[in-house]
């Protein structure tokens, strides 16, 4: 038996350079830039595909992927002790190939996509040549993909897709979507819908708006599809199958989401503990005064018991190899991390008094992100119903209205226990 909360001696060297390479190098890009997803903005390119360069010499680009596909196929642990560091700054995805979607669509690709469509597109996303979109949220369906209404037909040798799609990331710089659509009329509910790779720019595709939330660029977009039509050999996977296709992304996109989640919630606690042994009031610095003690305290416990949960996560998955078996927890992590975010940035914000409330300070996008956090790939409230079904799944109902962990019957289960020792004493 062995329990070790230490990093590999071999790997903390990799994890000082990623510090010390984002906090100089990356952190700074995002007050000169504008959309990290524009990818081939000339200023991007001046500025971002250098310090790429240099992370693949580091051996550290596209980490999550396979070598096979060009990264390092490193396990979910070591992904975890990465993202805590690149996270929290805001090119920090895109300048070690990890960013999202593009990282998830790429899984859909390699497992789903034809020779083709890998040289096409899975090659220059992974090189980070282009971005994609993924579209699956729809304005009237929100959280459940059963209520999809964007229809699929075949007509001939092409699909025909028809529909309205909400909060569709990066659609208006998407070099592709891989869009979710109602395929098959007569089949049980989980199989009703298919994927498909729409190139874009393909006729019919119209970006409504770009939509985002926050002070920040807006990522995302209202599409319609109108009569939009692709090659009937743009499906991934097979007919109906849309639903399988989704979770080959969303589990290690949960994960992934929640590591980088931690690297803002760790800068948030930073900045509140300088703050607070910096600013005097009353005749003391704030870190004298109890309140204050008691924010930087829960603060500490919050954050340290995620990270906990989100490395014995990553840990799980590693063991597994099936995000189907860790199900219950990535669920566990998705419904904890919002709220961890949300209230650390919260007090860090307000041990900052007004400055804190300011757009001068990165508190108040951290709040309104932890909002974003809580509904993006499926709500908190869905998944904490997985937990709990997950939870409940295996409990056998008790045969009596008085459970055997009833007070009384487990007093008189003891007296029966112990009664002929109980009675030799008394005689």
């Amino acid at each position: 038996m062995s329990w070790n909360f230490e990093t590999d001696p071999q790997f903390q060297p990799r994890l000082d350079w990623i510090e010390a390479f984002v906090r100089d190098e990356v952190e700074p890009l995002e007050f000169v830039l504008g959309n990290h997803y524009d990818v081939q903005h000339p200023d991007n390119l001046k500025l971002v595909r250098p310090l790429q360069q240099r992370v693949r010499e580091q051996g550290l680009w596209a980490c999550h992927l396979s070598p096979a596909l060009g990264g390092q196929g490193y396990g979910q642990v070591q992904l975890a002790l990465m993202n805590e560091r690149i996270g929290a700054a805001r090119f920090g995805p895109i300048v070690f190939g990890c960013q999202a979607p593009d990282s998830g669509n790429a899984e859909i690709l390699a497992h789903y996509g034809s020779a083709a469509q890998k040289s096409l597109y899975l090659r220059p996303l992974l090189d980070n040549e282009i971005v994609s979109c993924f579209s699956m949220t729809e304005p009237q369906g929100g959280a459940d993909p059963l209520e999809i209404r964007t229809r699929a037909r075949l007509d001939g040798d092409e699909w025909v897709i028809d529909g309205e799609k909400w909060f569709a990331s990066n659609a208006s710089l998407a070099a592709f979507f891989i869009a979710m659509a109602r395929s098959e009329d007569d089949a049980a509910p989980h199989q009703c819908m298919s994927a498909f790779v729409v190139p874009g720019g393909t006729p019919g595709i119209e970006i409504v708006r770009d939509c985002g939330y926050g002070s920040g660029d807006k990522t995302h977009a209202y599409v319609r599809f109108k009569g939009v039509r692709i090659p009937a050999d743009h499906l991934l996977g097979g007919r109906g199958e849309g639903f399988v296709v989704a979770q080959t992304r969303l589990g290690g996109g949960r994960i992934h989401h929640a590591m980088r989640t931690i690297a803002k919630a760790k800068k948030a606690l930073d900045f509140m503990l300088r703050r607070a042994v910096t600013r005097s009031t009353k005749g003391e610095p704030l870190a004298r005064k109890q309140m204050v003690q008691d924010k930087i305290a829960d603060a500490w416990i919050q954050l340290e018991q995620f990270r906990l949960l989100v490395m014995r996560t990553a840990w799980l998955i590693d063991k597994h190899q099936d995000y189907r078996l860790v199900r219950k927890d990535i669920a566990a992590v998705k419904a904890a991390m919002p709220k961890v975010l949300h209230d650390i940035a919260s007090s860090a914000l307000q041990v900052h008094g007004s400055l804190g409330l300011s757009d001068e300070m990165p508190f108040m996008h951290w709040v309104t992100e932890s909002y974003f956090l809580a509904l993006a790939d499926g709500p908190t409230e869905v998944h904490k119903v997985t937990l709990a079904q997950q939870l409940t799944r295996g409990v056998t109902p008790d045969d009596s209205p008085f459970p055997d962990y009833h007070l009384p019957r487990r007093a008189e289960a003891a007296r029966e226990k112990y009664a002929h020792l109980l009675d030799n004493e008394l005689t």
